[in-house]
């Protein structure tokens, strides 16, 4: 019996690649403006500086996901300083793209359901806290949940095995009492599996193009799992 259902937050409560783009063209247009290149050499620095930053930081953390630490980098590769304009990307890239931040189609009702049903609701998401609870909140999803686990806390990203284990510690449950849902295969499903949870896969919105060894949602609007 399900007692716990974890969410992923990245293409799973809202679409992420959507309000990626929104947050990524505030950034173009700033470096436009004040450093005169245009968005090819843009994405040219910024992907350096992406791989960059992945080097030094060396280790499958939260931080390969900090913007601040992204953009200092390629502020660094462009020759400009980063004391001056990278906390200054790092606040126009989220606010922007949080701000274009929609609930997926169906998710608060679910939840809703979810709570009403006695169901221990809680987050496991990679990413730094900060910026994912400022993400729950915008998507009116945090009054509903009971915890979170972001992989800043735990010192390790999905699938790693220690992740899962805080997730169901918190929760309270048994491993098999809880279901993880995510939309990324490696990541949530199968690391959720090899943990002992139910691992299930959000396709958001898409059809899945062969059959699967675990169970599918392809919509929250007709979610008739739980």
């Amino acid at each position: 019996m399900i007692k716990a259902v974890i969410f992923d937050i990245d293409n799973t409560l809202y679409d992420f690649d959507a309000a990626n783009e929104y947050g990524m063209q505030a950034v173009v247009s700033y470096c436009s403006d004040h450093f005169n290149i245009q968005t090819q050499q843009f994405y040219e620095y910024y992907y350096k500086a992406w791989k960059l930053a992945n080097e030094r930081i060396g280790s499958d953390t939260a931080a390969l996901h900090n913007r601040l630490i992204r953009f200092q980098c390629m502020l660094e590769l462009m020759g400009k300083s980063p004391l001056l304009h990278a906390r200054t990307l790092f606040e126009l890239f989220w606010d922007t793209m949080i701000a274009h931040a929609k609930p997926s189609c169906g998710i608060l009702q679910l939840i809703r359901e979810l709570k009403e049903k006695h169901i221990y609701l809680g987050i496991g998401t990679d990413m730094t806290a900060d910026i994912q609870y400022r993400k729950l909140e915008k998507l009116g999803i945090a009054p509903y949940l009971d915890m979170i686990v972001t992989s800043e806390e735990a010192g390790v990203e999905k699938p790693h095995l220690k992740f899962f284990e805080l997730c169901v510690q918190k929760t309270g449950c048994l491993a098999n009492e809880c279901a993880f849902i995510g939309d990324n295969i490696e990541k949530d499903v199968k690391g959720a599996l090899a943990a002992g949870l139910y691992g299930i896969w959000y396709t958001q919105e898409k059809e899945p193009q062969q059959e699967m060894p675990f169970p599918v949602i392809q919509s929250f609007s007709d979610c008739h799992l739980f």
